[in-house]
């Protein structure tokens, strides 16, 4: 491993770390970041499968407490047996769509312009959906129905298209179905868990030829950065938005689409020789 591929690793760690979770999509930034550090082909692919488990193991040691209670409580409490069914059902749309069209997205849609069009128009939404007045009709995670969870799952589905953020629909999308601002993000959160364990287990199979051991090192930096910096990026959030809406991320988004689009247009960067 060299020197560049170690600093390479680090930083797309910590790009991946602090951006998961955040409604400002981590792909569109992997995309873009790894463009700019030639960092791509079929290394990166597994590459980012490891990465993004580092992710979700902070997400999952943030809410340990909250699992624990629900694999005890489900033999035993209705609350346990509504929260896992919810969780089943908003992950199952963007299963089918994703087994469906995941070859094809990521063929044609994961290039900088592509995000960067994301970026600006998810950006414009979220200001949209801020500024609606909100009708919260559950206030936790415990008071969603099945329908609510439907409803987020179907919003999931939309941030199949690189630079739309995962987390950035199912949040609006949860706060425009009636979930209160804390309600939306965790249930964000919970949702991440079975998606992108999913994700990562279907694309590990499926391209488990590209895991050798001698990338295993780049592997661990990647793997530990982005651990640590999902862990601050998820605290830092449920902070923030405790007294906060979401139109600061809702202008980076725009601003930092507008810029890729901007150097596109002035050719300051060729962003149309990326690749996936």
């Amino acid at each position: 491993m060299d020197l560049w591929t170690a600093f390479s690793a680090l930083i797309l760690g910590v790009v991946e770390g602090l951006t998961e979770f955040l409604p400002i999509s981590s792909t569109g930034h992997q995309i873009v970041v790894a463009d700019l550090l030639e960092f791509g082909g079929e290394r990166s692919m597994a590459f980012n499968i490891i990465i993004q488990l580092g992710a979700i193991l902070a997400v999952v040691w943030e809410f340990r407490r909250k699992i624990f209670d629900v694999v005890l409580g489900l033999p035993t409490q209705p609350g346990a047996r509504r929260f896992t069914a919810n969780l089943l059902i908003a992950f199952f749309p963007a299963v089918i769509l994703g087994v469906l069209l995941a070859d094809w997205i990521h063929h044609y849609l994961f290039n900088p312009i592509t995000v960067a069009t994301a970026l600006v128009l998810g950006g414009l939404v979220m200001l949209w959906a801020e500024q609606r007045q909100h009708r919260v009709h559950a206030e936790t995670v415990d008071d969603m129905t099945w329908k609510d969870a439907l409803k987020v799952g179907l919003a999931q589905c939309i941030a199949m298209i690189p630079g739309t953020s995962r987390s950035g629909a199912t949040i609006i999308g949860g706060l425009l179905f009636g979930l209160s601002r804390k309600t939306a993000t965790e249930f964000s959160f919970f949702l991440a868990m079975p998606t992108m364990v999913g994700a990562a287990v279907y694309s590990g199979y499926k391209y488990r030829e590209l895991f050798v051991p001698a990338d295993f090192p780049v592997f661990a930096i990647g793997f530990i950065t982005a651990f640590i910096f999902a862990m601050i990026a998820v605290k830092g959030l449920l902070r923030f938005i405790a007294s906060h809406s979401y139109a600061v991320f809702a202008w980076y988004r725009i601003a930092f689409g507008l810029l890729i689009l901007a150097t596109w247009q002035f050719g300051w960067v060729d962003w149309t020789a990326a690749k996936p």
